[in-house]
């Protein structure tokens, strides 16, 4: 049963307060409408006896305290949900953006979702092809995962992330031909990188398999706290009720962070670090935690959130608290992007820890995890030799350290560098991985059994 009040008692940034109302429910969503006969959207956002603090989507200018009526809908925000979904394109609120009209459905969905049992969780096993060398080797994404990338302002996330959606694939290891999408979520970008985004997925044919939503920097900056989770509501019921395996990029959190920061700010809230909310670490946990396989379901829903560090500062709250949740992360480093270097990975500080699962024979290849293990070895072989060549001088090191030089500079333009629409198999990764590690002596490389490099090394050579 609707609920209407006229008036309002307090007006305070994108907040406003209503005395008298009885029944009203927290996450409740309100429609306001104003003299001139245009509605508004808000949500309960605080209860004290009968007073009630809603928190204004579309902002509060033009409001009167008099004459604006209020409506308590008796429900929470909820997204329409329909296999139609495909292929289209919503705002950060969940409203069609494409000029295709409206999606008609009976299902409707809480977007702040149901935790999934940690009993009836999935362990993650099978491999996410995404055609980037770097993370398919040495840091990959598994079904289920949720894998972050953690960049900085002016590199180039936005084409990786692009990359990403136009070349991710199942890699199954029964040959089955599964069924994929990807939810891409976009908040606080610039119009010219929305559209960039979405030329790019409609230019490769990849759009049919993709459900955007889409938030731009003039849109309501409290809209950006809804984006990802009407994403990851779609996402959820493509995988869990329809079967499907969904990728979800999600781009850029740090927006998503700040949104929340000047929320937690307006309400008064008491700030923790740098000014962020003391619930930043739970808000985004339920958000990363809606990731994962459930038993007896065959879909998945994967997650690689985007978030530029500010000032490249991996120990900022957002990449700091991003890192306790999640099982990993792909590190961008600015002097590779300086050079030229794309898509510009620093492997050392990158990881996946539920790598060793979904790899090896049966799933990628026998030799994937020894390989990764020994270009890992070598990485960190090549930063001490160039930190002992700036000491002493290139000239005065040994032939093996010369060796690994000649690897690093080889590894950095032929492995990590690969153009944006180089969309590399496992087989030609792990293929061009043995040719480098073939620069190196035979006896450096103490991580591959001897098997595998009887069978690969003299190949490679």
């Amino acid at each position: 049963m609707f609920t209407e009040h006229i008036g309002l008692k307090q007006i305070s940034g994108s907040l406003i307060a209503l005395d008298g109302v009885k029944d009203a429910s927290y996450e409740e969503v309100v429609r306001l409408r104003l003299l001139d006969g245009t509605t508004r959207t808000g949500r309960v956002i605080a209860l004290s006896g009968e007073r009630v603090v809603v928190q204004v989507f579309e902002g509060t200018a033009g409001l009167s305290l008099e004459d604006t009526r209020t409506l308590f809908t008796a429900r929470p925000m909820e997204l329409t949900l329909a296999p139609e979904m495909m292929g289209r394109v919503f705002s950060g609120a969940g409203q069609p953006r494409d000029g295709l009209g409206e999606i008609y459905s009976s299902a409707r969905r809480d977007i702040n979702g149901s935790p999934i049992n940690p009993v009836s969780r999935e362990y993650p096993r099978n491999f996410i092809q995404t055609g980037i060398s770097t993370i398919d080797a040495m840091s990959t994404l598994i079904r289920g995962q949720k894998l972050p990338i953690f960049s900085g302002a002016g590199m180039r996330h936005n084409e990786m992330a692009a990359q990403i959606v136009r070349q991710a694939r199942l890699s199954s290891p029964n040959g089955e031909d599964e069924k994929f999408a990807v939810v891409f979520a976009a908040m606080g970008v610039k119009n010219d990188v929305a559209d960039y985004f979405r030329r790019s997925f409609e230019a490769s044919g990849v759009l049919q398999r993709v459900v955007m939503f889409l938030n731009l920097s003039n849109d309501p900056i409290l809209e950006r706290i809804l984006t990802p989770r009407m994403a990851l509501t779609a996402a959820e019921y493509l995988a869990f009720d329809l079967g499907m395996h969904i990728l979800v990029v999600m781009t850029d959190m740090t927006a998503y962070a700040e949104a929340c920061r000047e929320f937690s700010s307006s309400n008064g809230e008491i700030p923790s670090r740098r000014g962020f909310p003391g619930y930043l670490y739970s808000d985004l946990a339920s958000l990363y935690e809606r990731a994962g396989m459930i038993k007896g379901k065959p879909g998945s829903v994967t997650q690689i959130p985007i978030l530029t560090m500010p000032n490249d500062d991996i120990t900022h709250p957002v990449p700091d608290l991003t890192g306790y949740i999640t099982e990993g992360q792909i590190v961008l480093d600015r002097a590779l992007d300086a050079v030229g270097v794309y898509p510009p990975v620093s492997v050392l500080p990158s990881l996946s820890r539920l790598m060793k699962d979904g790899i090896g024979e049966g799933m990628t290849r026998e030799d994937h995890a020894a390989v990764s293990n020994q270009l890992f070895a070598a990485c960190a072989k090549v930063q001490d030799a160039r930190s002992l060549a700036s000491v002493i001088g290139e000239d005065e090191l040994s032939e093996t350290d010369r060796q690994y030089l000649a690897f690093g500079k080889a590894f950095e333009q032929r492995f990590i560098h690969q153009g944006e629409n180089e969309n590399r198999s496992l087989e030609q990764t792990l293929t061009l991985a043995w040719e480098l590690l073939a620069m190196l002596p035979k006896s450096e490389l103490d991580r591959i059994d001897d098997e595998l490099i009887a069978r690969y090394y003299p190949a490679a050579h």
